[in-house]
């Protein structure tokens, strides 16, 4: 009787096949068709510009500037609230303090805070470090997921049953929904992964967040079984909270966290459709699938150090004869970005210092090449509108493994940072817009006379 229904729910059956076959055939819709309706597919043009939906004061993503009266592409920028990311990255780091919840308040209210602000503002996130009585017990440990994402929104849905004002759409309390959800977010995550290890027969460990610790602090002390962690960890993994924080409104998170709120529903409903955005591989599982390609590339070659032999892996991934055969070099290009990603910029100095200290010179230096000759390589092979360069996933996925991250965690952990941005676009949807989004699609479908079933 268990096989009937494994295979009724869970298997790819012949029956299902067919139906499928019957799906792609009608659902099949000529390319040439975009171009002749001037559908801007992905709602961006050839160049990567994308199709204005929306205003934000949030973020703003530069890649282009004007040389003649002409946009021209240039050094890659971001900028929180108008502040460049670099100058926002330089400033924590020489004042030698966690960047995080400076970064934290600077998107939610508008403004760097004042001392006094920042201490008053991280004393509020950590006493809201606290989740529902039971929940753990109710919530997390029964029915763990092997995937942390689907698990943290199961999580997080799960929540709104706990909140007397869930549906409470007022400018207060969707502040105190981001605000507890924020906080509350790095141990949805780790209890998360603990409970699925402990399902499979490891040690379950439980730590309670340190209310003298930072964010990224938090999240190593409470992952690892001895609580350790190096300062070094803890700043670049702070660094990678805020270099993910946000990046402008039209990514493909933060655009569902747009339309998920002009609907009107609630703050639960809203984070957790933008959380299934980010798992998608062309999104926040990016850096996974760096990680994974780097793994088959160093069981490929022979000599980490020879490029002949980079080149043709490369050669093939692009052929679609390596790796996953998705013709996709991983970690390579930005939908705006055509020269250089500042956020990876900004983290390759310190990945370089992280791998010294993790004794992985040699890693480093394989991926500084792929780095160099990927883009080289696929100008030669694909016809490109824009230039190409390494995202910042290219080296999270590493940086994420020398800090000993699991692999299940690393969306994860650019999700803790992510929901922040998140928080900041659903108020800012939900104090300037009353309209829900709605965009045109062209039907194709030519009307037909409806058929009696016995004339079919």
């Amino acid at each position: 009787m268990q096989k009937d229904v494994d295979s009724i729910f869970f298997e790819n059956t012949p029956r299902i096949q067919e139906l499928a076959r019957k799906c792609e055939e009608n659902n099949a819709i000529e390319r040439e068709l975009y171009t002749q309706y001037e559908v801007k597919r992905g709602l961006r043009d050839l160049n990567g510009k994308g199709v204005l939906a929306g205003l934000t004061n949030i973020s703003d993503v530069c890649a282009k500037k004007v040389v003649n009266g002409e946009e021209v592409p240039c050094e890659g920028n971001l900028y929180y609230r108008g502040y460049n990311i670099k100058d926002i990255v330089k400033g924590f780091l020489e004042a030698h303090h966690p960047g995080f919840e400076e970064t934290a308040y600077l998107l939610l209210f508008g403004e760097l805070p004042t001392q006094s602000e920042l201490k008053d503002f991280q004393a509020m996130l950590a006493e809201r470090r606290m989740l529902p009585p039971n929940f753990v017990r109710d919530i997390i440990m029964k029915a763990p997921s092997r995937d942390m994402m689907n698990n943290i929104s199961r999580c997080i849905l799960q929540l709104y049953s706990y909140d007397a004002k869930a549906d409470d759409t007022t400018i207060p309390n969707v502040l105190r929904q981001c605000l507890n959800l924020i906080s509350q977010f790095p141990m949805l995550m780790i209890y998360g992964y603990h409970a699925y290890n402990y399902r499979r027969g490891r040690d379950l460990y439980i730590y309670a967040p340190d209310p003298s610790l930072s964010t990224a602090e938090n999240i190593l002390m409470m992952l690892r079984e001895d609580r350790q962690y190096t300062e070094l960890e803890a700043k670049i993994l702070d660094m990678a909270l805020v270099l993910h924080m946000d990046h402008g409104g039209g990514n493909n998170s933060t655009f569902t966290t747009h339309v998920v709120t002009s609907s009107g529903t609630d703050t639960y409903s809203t984070i957790a459709a933008a959380m299934a955005s980010l798992k998608g591989p062309k999104h926040g599982g990016a850096n996974v699938k760096v990680t994974q390609m780097f793994d088959d590339m160093k069981n490929t070659l022979t000599d980490w150090e020879d490029e002949d032999q980079i080149r043709r892996y490369l050669e093939a991934l692009l052929d679609k004869k390596a790796f996953d055969q998705k013709g996709l070099i991983y970690g390579m290009g930005h939908a705006i970005y055509s020269i250089s990603d500042p956020r990876a910029d900004i983290f390759k100095g310190f990945v370089q210092q992280l791998a010294k200290e993790k004794h992985r010179e040699q890693e480093y230096a394989l991926y500084e090449k792929v780095e160099r000759l990927a883009p080289v390589i696929i100008g030669e092979k694909r016809k490109m509108y824009k230039g190409v360069n390494a995202n910042v996933d290219f080296y999270s996925g590493l940086v994420y493994s020398m800090l000993n991250l699991p692999p299940a965690l690393y969306t994860p952990i650019f999700a803790a940072a992510r929901i922040v941005g998140w928080s900041a676009h659903r108020l800012e949807e939900l104090k300037n817009v009353d309209k829900i989004i709605r965009p045109a699609y062209k039907p194709l479908a030519p009307h037909r006379e409806y058929i009696k079933l016995d004339d079919r």
